[in-house]
């Protein structure tokens, strides 16, 4: 796989595929990010939907968002690792976790999200480009 990258759940029971390179890749600050990853944020790569394949059985857990949308993020009913999520605001994409990637060199972060939620321990390299909240549409990558 040249293009893509692949990942799964720490037990191995879930895996996963993209056939492409990531899009865009973000660090979130928002509060349910940092609470499911039990860190300062969760950092995700945003896919199109038609490139990434699962295998395994995977559970979810919907919460809405500050927006309204519905977040299902999905997890190794086994082993409870996180592994991918989706946002009914945005049909057609997903969000695999950075942390489940096979190879975590794949990750090259190139915004942090939601920085009026960030914690004042959690580092945000200088860098980067930050949004206090969700990037405006000319700021999200095209699908």
């Amino acid at each position: 796989m040249t293009e893509g990258f692949s990942g799964g759940c720490l037990c191995g029971a879930v895996r996963y595929e993209s056939a492409v390179k990531p899009v865009a890749a973000a660090h979130c600050q928002c509060e349910d990010c940092r609470k499911s990853s039990g860190s300062g944020h969760c950092s995700h790569h945003v896919v199109p939907e038609g490139a990434f394949t699962v295998t395994g059985e995977v559970q979810f857990f919907d919460k809405a968002a500050d927006s309204g949308n519905l977040v299902s993020r999905g997890f190794c009913p086994t082993c409870g690792s996180a592994v991918y999520s989706t946002n009914d605001g945005m049909p057609g994409v997903v969000f695999p976790r950075a942390s489940s990637i096979d190879d975590p060199e794949v990750f090259q972060p190139q915004m942090v999200i939601y920085t009026k939620r960030d914690p004042s321990w959690d580092w945000i390299d200088p860098a980067l480009v930050t949004f206090e909240g969700m990037p405006p549409p000319e700021n999200m990558p095209d699908m």
